[in-house]
């Protein structure tokens, strides 16, 4: 029994060493964790730095022109628009509960 306990304990600890968004504990920590995997290969998402590919917009920026909380439709119905190069994509209703989290800490 003590042994199927550790061995259970290693699971979860090596499942939530191998996904950064588990291993975060709070919204803004899952929406950070959401936006380095997904976005900031060409936005910055943090609070200074340039983004890496100049046509997309700094997270940090996003609240000046939009309401953060208007941002959560385009992501379930999925961003078709953005920057030219950006891909379309849908999140879940807890991704964009994390990444609205996330932007609202770089207002």
């Amino acid at each position: 029994m003590l042994l199927r306990c550790a061995l259970r304990q290693s699971v979860v600890a090596l499942m939530l060493m191998m996904s950064p968004a588990l291993a975060a504990s709070s919204p803004e920590q899952r929406g950070k964790a959401f936006a380095k995997t997904h976005c900031a290969r060409c936005h910055s998402i943090e609070r200074a730095g340039a983004s890496p590919f100049a046509p997309a917009p700094p997270f940090r920026t996003l609240h000046l022109h939009y309401p953060i909380e208007t941002i959560g439709e385009a992501l379930a119905e999925g961003i078709v628009t953005g920057h030219p190069a950006m891909p379309q994509f849908e999140l879940t209703p807890d991704q964009i509960h994390d990444l609205l989290s996330f932007l609202k800490t770089l207002e």
